[in-house]
């Protein structure tokens, strides 16, 4: 995954404690997952005005649980630096949706990852298309 032409269109921020590190001074494998999927929840946050998956799920009547996620590790993340989560998305089909995520400290790119969603009737795991709303704000978004 090259990085993003042009301006990025949206950076989440984590701060990586002490912590979050293994003996060897490095983010536990396990925790780079649960960075990225923060950064996309504060994605969903920034584009729905605060709503993330909780409200998704409560307020608006559908979750998107993931069906997919992978990760290429690149450099190591350490406390050093904040980690800055670029994400977007690069697929939006009839019931599911696609992000990447970019995570750098101090310029240098630690990980790239790729995570889909499939939309859900809220308490269950029956698919759903896409809300009109959401394909709305996602569509213009995409990028390769």
């Amino acid at each position: 995954m090259a990085p993003a032409e042009g301006p990025r269109a949206f950076e989440y921020p984590i701060h990586v404690t002490w912590g979050d590190c293994d003996p060897a001074r490095i983010a536990y494998t396990g925790r780079l997952p649960e960075f990225a999927l923060l950064a996309i929840n504060g994605w969903w946050e920034h584009h729905l005005d605060g709503d993330g998956w909780y409200q998704m799920e409560m307020d608006r009547g559908f979750g998107t649980p993931f069906v997919h996620l992978s990760l290429d590790f690149r450099s190591p993340v350490t406390p050093r630096h904040r980690l800055m989560c670029e994400v977007f998305p690069t697929a939006l089909g009839t019931r599911s949706i696609s992000f990447a995520v970019i995570g750098r400290q101090d310029g240098v790119t630690c990980f790239e990852g790729r995570f889909t969603c499939v939309f859900t009737e809220a308490g269950s795991v029956k698919t759903l298309p896409a809300p009109p709303d959401i394909r709305a704000i996602v569509t213009p978004l995409i990028r390769a």
